[in-house]
């Protein structure tokens, strides 16, 4: 009689199981560089290259506009369309990158970016984003004025029908890209690298300025401003959370409500 042929294993066998390398322990500055890589550090990079570009023109600062979130082809809304769209979901890869990292080694809960306190957060967001807006507004124009800011138009998009809505998933995109991976991530995987809370705060802080650089030195100094206010309160909440809802806040009202009221307001536009 034959014997009936053994069961497939579900696995590999053992034997081959013992030949895999083991998994490789978390190394919190690779990570946190190479999130920086992918996305605000490099954006960093290259806001420097654009300041110095600024500054080595025969035009004062405060001559200079700076166009954000601009139509890429005016012609073609569907088109122009598609281009807005991908220019939302690409830039929020590192953000779910950051999330990815941080569940790995089941931190992702900690930093507050969830739906467990909605009312705390949303409440917290729009009392952050009047302490931190009226102030930055009042930042801007005084820089502006002294000539250490260019202009900054921040929506330029052709009039469609989808110009509000796009405005406003730029808005949130920026508001979870930055907050995510520079407060989230950055302050875990700095106490990962057992840096000082001050090392942390004001790295972050540094990071945020530099990517706006390419507004002005108005635009570096509000935005480590914000950072730092941003950390201390992450540091006390342990939330994203209500970061996430008051950049979301600060940035609707600087697209859409320029968006509105720039053809009204020429001191707006520096004219």
């Amino acid at each position: 009689m034959t014997e009936p042929a053994p069961l497939e294993q579900d696995g590999p066998p053992a034997a081959l199981l013992a030949t895999l390398p083991e998994p490789t322990r978390v190394r919190p500055g690779i990570e946190l560089w190479l999130v920086l890589g992918v996305s605000l550090g490099q954006s960093a990079v290259y806001s420097v290259l654009s300041i110095a570009e600024k500054l080595t023109r025969n035009v004062p600062l405060n001559q200079q506009t700076t166009s954000m979130n601009n139509s890429v082809v005016p012609d073609r809304p569907w088109l122009d369309l598609a281009y807005q769209a991908a220019g939302i979901v690409f830039p929020l890869v590192p953000a779910l990158l950051a999330l990815y990292l941080l569940q790995r080694t089941g931190e992702r809960r900690g930093i507050g970016f969830d739906l467990r306190r909605p009312g705390f957060d949303i409440g917290g967001g729009f009392a952050l984003a009047a302490a931190i807006g009226i102030p930055g507004l009042g930042l801007y124009l005084v820089a502006r004025a002294l000539g250490f800011n260019t202009n900054v138009s921040p929506a330029n998009l052709a009039e469609n029908w989808w110009t509000v809505p796009v405005l406003v998933g730029l808005a949130a995109m920026n508001a979870i890209l930055e907050e995510v991976v520079m407060i989230g991530f950055w302050f875990t995987r700095g106490r990962g690298l057992r840096w000082p809370v001050w090392v942390v705060l004001v790295s972050s802080a540094v990071v945020r300025g530099s990517y706006h650089l390419y507004q002005g030195f108005g635009g570096f100094v509000g935005n480590l401003v914000m950072g730092l206010v941003f950390g201390l309160v992450y540091l006390r909440v342990k939330r994203v959370g209500p970061l996430v809802v008051a950049h979301f806040l600060l940035d609707f009202v600087a697209f859409v409500g320029y968006a509105l009221a720039a053809p009204y307001l020429p001191w707006l536009r520096g004219s």
